[in-house]
Protein backbone atom coordinates (compact mmCIF):
# COMPACT_ATOMS: atom_id res chain seq x y z
CA UNK A 1 0.00 0.00 0.00
CA UNK A 2 1.19 3.70 -0.89
CA UNK A 3 0.99 6.19 1.25
CA UNK A 4 1.44 9.34 0.61
CA UNK A 5 -0.01 13.17 0.20
CA UNK A 6 -2.65 13.32 3.27
CA UNK A 7 -1.88 9.91 4.76
CA UNK A 8 1.61 11.09 5.40
CA UNK A 9 0.26 14.03 6.73
CA UNK A 10 -1.62 12.72 9.00
CA UNK A 11 0.76 10.58 10.37
CA UNK A 12 3.31 13.00 10.48
CA UNK A 13 0.79 15.51 12.61
CA UNK A 14 0.24 11.99 14.96
CA UNK A 15 3.88 11.35 15.56
CA UNK A 16 4.40 15.29 16.54
CA UNK A 17 1.66 14.70 18.79
CA UNK A 18 2.61 11.35 20.50
CA UNK A 19 6.39 13.09 20.70
CA UNK A 20 4.73 16.14 22.94
CA UNK A 21 2.02 14.53 24.44
CA UNK A 22 2.57 11.48 26.93
CA UNK A 23 -0.89 10.24 27.08
CA UNK A 24 -0.96 9.96 23.66
CA UNK A 25 2.05 7.25 23.29
CA UNK A 26 -0.98 4.24 22.72
CA UNK A 27 -0.59 5.62 19.05
CA UNK A 28 2.91 5.40 18.83
CA UNK A 29 3.10 1.59 18.06
CA UNK A 30 1.26 1.83 14.57
CA UNK A 31 3.02 4.92 13.20
CA UNK A 32 6.35 3.05 13.79
CA UNK A 33 7.30 0.64 11.37
CA UNK A 34 6.77 -3.12 11.80
CA UNK A 35 6.25 -2.15 15.54
CA UNK A 36 3.72 -4.58 15.68
CA UNK A 37 0.34 -6.22 13.47
CA UNK A 38 -1.90 -3.47 14.58
CA UNK A 39 -3.53 -1.19 12.01
CA UNK A 40 -4.15 2.99 11.53
CA UNK A 41 -7.60 3.61 10.39
CA UNK A 42 -9.06 7.03 9.21
CA UNK A 43 -12.81 6.84 9.25
CA UNK A 44 -15.78 9.70 7.94
CA UNK A 45 -18.49 10.20 10.22
CA UNK A 46 -21.42 12.63 9.83
CA UNK A 47 -23.45 13.94 12.52
CA UNK A 48 -24.87 13.14 15.01
CA UNK A 49 -22.78 9.87 14.93
CA UNK A 50 -19.46 11.40 15.59
CA UNK A 51 -20.58 13.34 18.46
CA UNK A 52 -22.30 9.97 19.86
CA UNK A 53 -19.21 8.25 19.74
CA UNK A 54 -17.01 11.00 21.27
CA UNK A 55 -19.77 11.11 24.07
CA UNK A 56 -20.10 6.99 24.62
CA UNK A 57 -22.93 7.37 23.60
CA UNK A 58 -22.57 4.90 20.61
CA UNK A 59 -20.17 2.16 20.92
CA UNK A 60 -20.89 0.31 17.97
CA UNK A 61 -19.74 1.63 14.67
CA UNK A 62 -21.86 -0.02 11.51
CA UNK A 63 -20.91 0.22 7.93
CA UNK A 64 -23.27 -1.18 5.07
CA UNK A 65 -22.40 -1.86 1.81
CA UNK A 66 -23.39 -3.27 -1.88
CA UNK A 67 -19.57 -4.19 -2.64
CA UNK A 68 -16.80 -5.75 -0.86
CA UNK A 69 -14.93 -2.44 0.70
CA UNK A 70 -13.12 -1.05 3.66
CA UNK A 71 -13.69 -2.18 6.60
CA UNK A 72 -14.95 -5.31 5.70
CA UNK A 73 -12.37 -8.06 6.83
CA UNK A 74 -9.76 -5.18 7.34
CA UNK A 75 -10.12 -3.98 11.26
CA UNK A 76 -9.09 -5.98 13.51
CA UNK A 77 -9.16 -5.80 17.58
CA UNK A 78 -6.51 -3.80 18.62
CA UNK A 79 -6.75 -1.30 15.40
CA UNK A 80 -7.17 2.57 16.27
CA UNK A 81 -9.31 4.53 14.07
CA UNK A 82 -8.74 8.33 13.19
CA UNK A 83 -12.68 10.15 14.03
CA UNK A 84 -13.18 12.50 11.07
CA UNK A 85 -15.88 14.85 10.56
CA UNK A 86 -17.07 14.30 6.89
CA UNK A 87 -16.24 17.73 5.44
CA UNK A 88 -14.20 18.62 8.96
CA UNK A 89 -10.84 17.58 10.56
CA UNK A 90 -9.84 14.53 13.01
CA UNK A 91 -11.57 14.89 16.32
CA UNK A 92 -10.74 11.79 18.08
CA UNK A 93 -9.07 8.30 18.24
CA UNK A 94 -10.30 4.79 19.58
CA UNK A 95 -9.59 1.27 19.78
CA UNK A 96 -11.43 -1.48 18.24
CA UNK A 97 -12.75 -4.12 20.81
CA UNK A 98 -13.78 -6.50 18.23
CA UNK A 99 -15.59 -6.58 14.75
CA UNK A 100 -18.21 -8.94 12.85
CA UNK A 101 -18.47 -9.42 9.66
CA UNK A 102 -21.45 -9.97 7.37
CA UNK A 103 -22.57 -11.29 4.42
CA UNK A 104 -26.26 -9.47 4.39
CA UNK A 105 -29.59 -10.77 3.84
CA UNK A 106 -33.45 -9.98 5.55
CA UNK A 107 -32.78 -12.24 8.78
CA UNK A 108 -29.46 -11.00 9.23
CA UNK A 109 -30.18 -7.42 9.39
CA UNK A 110 -33.04 -8.32 11.79
CA UNK A 111 -30.58 -9.82 13.93
CA UNK A 112 -28.31 -6.90 13.65
CA UNK A 113 -31.04 -4.46 14.37
CA UNK A 114 -32.12 -7.06 17.57
CA UNK A 115 -28.44 -7.44 19.14
CA UNK A 116 -26.79 -4.19 18.26
CA UNK A 117 -29.29 -1.45 18.16
CA UNK A 118 -28.89 0.41 21.12
CA UNK A 119 -25.24 0.48 20.73
CA UNK A 120 -25.16 1.75 17.15
CA UNK A 121 -27.70 4.33 18.19
CA UNK A 122 -29.80 4.95 14.68
CA UNK A 123 -30.08 8.95 14.40
CA UNK A 124 -33.66 8.77 12.47
CA UNK A 125 -36.08 5.83 11.63
CA UNK A 126 -35.22 4.97 8.44
CA UNK A 127 -31.54 4.23 9.35
CA UNK A 128 -32.51 0.34 8.92
CA UNK A 129 -34.94 0.52 5.97
CA UNK A 130 -32.32 2.26 4.28
CA UNK A 131 -29.67 -0.68 4.74
CA UNK A 132 -32.18 -3.33 3.51
CA UNK A 133 -30.18 -3.39 0.30
CA UNK A 134 -26.82 -3.62 1.79
CA UNK A 135 -25.04 -7.44 0.75
CA UNK A 136 -21.92 -6.53 3.36
CA UNK A 137 -21.79 -5.29 6.53
CA UNK A 138 -19.01 -4.23 9.24
CA UNK A 139 -19.73 -4.10 13.24
CA UNK A 140 -17.43 -2.69 14.88
CA UNK A 141 -17.28 -2.42 19.06
CA UNK A 142 -15.24 0.77 20.11
CA UNK A 143 -13.10 1.38 23.51
CA UNK A 144 -10.56 3.68 24.78
CA UNK A 145 -12.50 6.64 22.43
CA UNK A 146 -10.16 9.97 23.00
CA UNK A 147 -10.83 13.57 21.92
CA UNK A 148 -7.76 14.78 20.11
CA UNK A 149 -6.81 18.42 19.30
CA UNK A 150 -8.58 19.05 15.88
CA UNK A 151 -6.40 18.72 13.19
CA UNK A 152 -7.02 18.83 9.80
CA UNK A 153 -5.58 16.96 6.85
CA UNK A 154 -6.09 17.87 2.69
CA UNK A 155 -8.48 14.17 2.43
CA UNK A 156 -10.79 15.16 -0.83
CA UNK A 157 -11.91 11.46 -2.10
CA UNK A 158 -14.91 10.22 -1.34
CA UNK A 159 -13.90 7.25 0.75
CA UNK A 160 -16.11 6.74 3.88
CA UNK A 161 -12.77 4.08 5.40
CA UNK A 162 -9.20 4.32 4.72
CA UNK A 163 -6.25 2.45 6.41
CA UNK A 164 -3.42 4.50 6.49
CA UNK A 165 -0.32 2.49 8.43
Amino acid sequence: MRVGGWELECKQHLRTLVTNDASFQCLREVLEVGANHHKLHVAIFNEPYLTYILEGKKTVESRFSLVRCAPYERVLAGDFILLKKAGGPISGFCRVEAAWFYRIDRQTLGEIKENFAERICPADAGFWSEREGAMFGTLISLKDVRRLREFWIGKRDRRGWVTIA
